[in-house]
């Protein structure tokens, strides 16, 4: 197991990252962890009130597209390891602004890569660059299959192709300069802290409120979901036990048809708010579908199973049940 003395979490005001930040922060007291985070729209320091005044925690405002700010940040600080979590993330957005993908996605890994390297020299060991991808990155499927850490690359979306091209990059300056990385790939993360343009709290706010509940085509694209926490555990493994230079899928091995799942919320939270059973279902509407919408992703996580002793640990309904809790004392 790899001990580290300084980690640089990127994006840990986010969904994710703030998940990860309180963990590394509550579990490991004696290393530092820096919270670097530009506070985007989806970056909010609320997350982690509750951690904010630990004595090895430090929130640094800054733009991981600035180069000059990274090379000073490797320097001050002294990394050993980083957990690479900023990133653009919204298929919708990435549509939209394909632009803005590419630069923070792309160029941003690539400022990040190079001043971890600078700092750390060529054919490092000791230290761990850890960068966090999608399933996306791989395409889509049909009704059968999953995604292995083999499966070629076949990105559909603005957001994935940028995606896709950082664990290039980030592969490439293993390959090329012996920088220790490791990458996993997660399906699709829900809990609590996520921002409401994502289905699961977008869905559930407008239960709370009233409010239509828009479904992409007919609701049958199916997804593999995956509960914040128990990513966020297998992110501790991975970078404390992962092996250099390989890739690692996770995935909450629960799949579900986007209509299911709008069908179950309404369900819990109808429940939760004390209303009749299904009155929310009137709320239900279906709108055009997403450009180039992927039918089904699906990961298949033997492989940190095997070699890391990982697996999910919360089931879909009881990850459903806390995430709601959390969004009605938010929203209610």
């Amino acid at each position: 197991m790899n001990l580290f003395k300084s980690i640089l979490v990127t994006g840990g005001a986010g969904f994710i990252g703030s998940h990860v930040v309180r963990r590394l922060v509550s579990n490991y007291s004696n290393t530092k962890i820096v919270n670097l985070d530009l506070l985007t729209y989806a970056g909010n320091l609320d997350n982690l009130v509750d951690i904010s005044n630990y004595p090895n925690y430090k929130f640094i405002h800054g733009d991981i597209n600035n180069f000059d700010f990274l090379q000073e940040l490797f320097k001050s600080h002294d990394f050993d390891s980083v957990i690479h979590l900023a990133a653009e993330s919204h298929v919708d957005n990435s549509i939209k602004d394909p632009f803005t993908f590419a630069k923070t996605n792309i160029q941003g890994t690539l400022n990040l890569l190079e001043s971890a390297r600078k700092n750390w020299g060529n054919n490092a060991k000791k230290q761990r660059f850890y960068h966090i991808s999608t399933d996306e990155v791989y395409g889509a499927l049909g009704y059968k299959g999953k995604f292995k850490e083999t499966t070629a690359y076949d990105p559909r979306s603005p957001y994935s192709a940028s995606k896709a091209s950082s664990d290039h990059l980030v592969r490439a300056y293993y390959h090329t300069y012996g920088l220790p990385v490791l990458i996993s790939n997660c399906s699709n993360n829900y809990g609590p802290s996520q921002h409401i343009e994502k289905l699961i709290p977008l869905m559930i706010k407008n239960i709370i409120n009233n409010k239509s509940l828009p479904i992409y085509g007919k609701g049958e694209n199916i997804r593999d979901w995956l509960y914040v926490e128990d990513h966020v555990e297998a992110i501790d493994l991975i970078l404390h036990s992962g092996e250099m230079g390989s890739t690692y899928n996770i995935g909450g091995n629960n799949e579900y048809k986007n209509i299911d799942i709008v069908y179950k919320l309404i369900e819990f939270t109808d429940r939760f708010l004390g209303r009749p059973e299904r009155t929310s279902e009137k709320l239900v509407s279906f709108v055009t579908d997403r450009l180039g919408h992927d039918f089904r992703y699906a990961i298949d996580s033997t492989k940190i199973k095997n070699e890391l002793g990982w697996t999910a640990k919360t089931s879909f309904d009881e990850g459903l049940k806390k995430t709601i809790e959390y969004y009605i004392k938010k929203f209610n």
